[in-house]
């Protein structure tokens, strides 16, 4: 009986099912979520592989049936023809341009205005937080018009001006996201160097800033993909061709009668290979900034 009594608790218990069934749900549902993961990943990635194939391929296999997904021969022809029919050297400097000066609004002049709404105690400064986050409901597209009138008083249009200005001063959500990290920096780091004399100035320059490099690279690249891919605003304030940006000068290679794809496929990889290396470099700091920006009252 003393012998039934220790082997039988051990025995139900490994013959519980919910015990035993656990470890096969867990590897199902880890597969099962891979598996949705690998399906986004080539969904996603199609367009580009697409992409990268019809800039080497001929006229005559761009709309071959069935599709041919590796050229043969490989055309390199179009990547040299690219600067035939437009000047996209000089495209690449104006987007460059105008994508910096973003990225220079989204680091310094966001994070200080950041800094400010997270530390800094004044008389009415959680209304004019909120009515700065309001603004982030208002569409890019119904503020066109009013700018425009605007920069026309001002004499900017046809200038980089109307890019690049109202970057440099701030963006609301770049200045919200910011706000949000800086809320989770503890207190007593920012105290001790103010006991060691620091000016709130020097605090953000020397403590804040180092410590939201993931937060920064996150607003960095989202600044330049912004920057780098926009259309609308180089079509309404820019009007001389030597002022377009890349997005604008994908349009040389559209004619009345006739597209060039292989052209226009290997401009467009040639547009995109800056914003994967950007990403590809930061990339440890934007997934870090992603995952620790929380929200914080």
């Amino acid at each position: 009986m003393i012998r039934d009594q220790a082997v039988g608790p051990q025995s139900s218990r490994e013959m519980h099912p919910s015990a035993r069934g656990q470890p096969l749900r867990r590897l199902l549902e880890r597969g099962g979520t891979q598996l949705l993961l690998a399906l986004g990943a080539v969904v996603f990635a199609l367009p580009f592989v697409w992409m990268v194939s019809t800039s080497l391929k001929a006229d005559r296999q761009i709309f071959a049936f069935p599709p041919i997904w590796v050229p043969d021969p490989f055309i390199w022809g179009n990547f040299p023809a690219v600067f035939i029919y437009a000047p996209m050297h000089l495209y690449f400097f104006n987007t460059l341009l105008i994508a910096l000066a973003h990225v220079f609004g989204a680091v310094f002049t966001c994070s200080l205005a950041a800094y400010g709404f997270a530390r800094l105690r004044a008389p009415g400064r959680d209304l004019i937080f909120m009515v700065m986050v309001s603004q982030m409901m208002i569409p890019y597209i119904v503020m066109l018009v009013p700018l425009y009138l605007l920069f026309a008083e001002l004499e900017w249009i046809d200038t980089f001006y109307p890019l690049t200005i109202p970057a440099m001063l701030g963006t609301p959500f770049y200045i919200f996201m910011l706000r949000q990290f800086f809320l989770t920096i503890p207190m007593e780091l920012e105290e001790a160097a103010i006991i060691d004399g620091a000016s709130r100035l020097r605090i953000w320059w020397t403590i804040v800033l180092p410590l939201a490099k993931p937060a920064l690279a996150t607003v960095a690249i989202f600044s330049f993909m912004f920057a780098w891919n926009d259309f609308t605003g180089p079509l309404i304030f820019l009007h001389s061709r030597e002022k377009f940006t890349l997005s604008l000068g994908l349009q040389a290679f559209m004619f009345e009668r006739r597209t060039m794809w292989g052209p226009l496929m290997a401009a467009s990889t040639m547009m995109i290979m800056p914003i994967l290396i950007v990403f590809f470099l930061a990339q440890k700091h934007f997934i870090q900034g992603i995952a620790l920006t929380g929200i914080k009252a």
